[in-house]
């Protein structure tokens, strides 16, 4: 498996599943630090007889230490696509993370809710294996683009609930410490009519998700809709989302953003002007501040403010 260097690329729901966002994680070191530094161990299974997608990829320091806070990575692709290969988060071990990159069932293989089982099963597994691989089980981050961002926002409103913690390892918390979403959908009963087709269409990548067409899905497109989880015992969020996304309308992070604020939940929503669903627009510093100094202030909270 080839190193993973600073610039990383999330696979997001375009129909055909593009490339199309980049995002430098800590641009000043170098990509001989990074490979030097960072230890890789790739196709972790986190359940038992996992199928090829229920499992995880571990970026960790080369030289052991002290148990350090974990920033778990779910990768987009419209439930359908992407690779956990494409992760952005491994500048972020430098910064003296651990990070994980999830894989989870695809809609053609099980409708919703495999999807958010499989995740919170790697999150359990995290949390059980946590000494062996120098975790602190007490604080671990998710972060997410597009169907990842669905993804760690509902982990972020559904740890307290235990409706979705399938499997081995129950004894271990599905929780989460904060969440890092990029551009997710958060309510499907709502979601608009993406450019590739109505999102009710047969073959719709919702409709694809939820089994068929909303209109005959109703509870399950709730069920798969973190807006209807929020509580005030949600994670804190930050939401990073373009103003022209035509796939995931900006409407869906407003609307979830009221819905935290309302509940006492810290939620910060930056709107990434004239962006679209990824691009360039998401490659900033400013970005990249937002995102680590979130980290830090949430899981390295001695480093608040430092991002390098």
């Amino acid at each position: 498996m080839r190193i993973l260097i600073l610039l990383f690329v999330m696979l997001l729901p375009a129909a055909r599943g593009q490339d199309i966002l980049h995002f430098y994680v800590n641009p000043a070191a170098s990509p001989g630090a990074i490979q030097r530094n960072v230890r890789i161990l790739p196709d972790i299974p986190y359940v038992p007889n996992a199928l090829p997608r229920q499992r995880l990829d571990l970026y960790l320091p080369a030289q052991t230490g002290a148990p350090r806070p974990l920033v778990a990575y779910i990768h987009g692709g419209g439930w359908r696509g992407g690779t956990k290969s494409n992760c952005p988060a491994p500048g972020l071990v430098p910064l003296g993370y651990a990070v994980a990159s999830i894989e989870y069932r695809f809609s053609q293989d099980a409708p919703y809710p495999a999807q958010i089982e499989d995740c919170k099963a790697a999150i359990r597994w995290l949390r059980a294996h946590s000494s062996e691989y120098g975790i602190d089980p007490s604080r671990i981050g998710v972060w997410g683009a597009s169907a990842g961002g669905h993804l760690v926002a509902l982990l972020g409103v559904t740890g307290h609930i235990r409706d979705f913690d399938i499997g081995p390892n129950l004894d271990q918390s599905s929780a989460v410490q904060c969440v890092v979403d990029f551009f997710g959908p958060t309510d499907f009963l709502k979601y608009g009519n993406p450019p590739s087709g109505g999102h009710d269409a047969p073959d719709s990548l919702v409709a694809q998700l939820l089994g068929g067409p909303i209109a005959t899905h109703q509870a399950r497109a709730r069920s798969a809709s973190p807006l209807y989880f929020v509580t005030g015992d949600a994670a804190p969020f930050l939401i990073i989302h373009g103003d022209k996304d035509p796939i995931v309308p900006l409407q869906q992070s407003q609307e979830f953003q009221d819905a935290l604020q309302r509940a006492g939940v810290e939620c910060a929503l930056h709107v990434v002007a004239g962006s679209g669903h990824g691009g360039p627009g998401f490659n900033t510093a400013e970005d990249r501040d937002l995102v680590v100094n979130f980290l830090n202030r949430h899981l390295k909270p001695g480093d608040q403010g430092k991002s390098d």
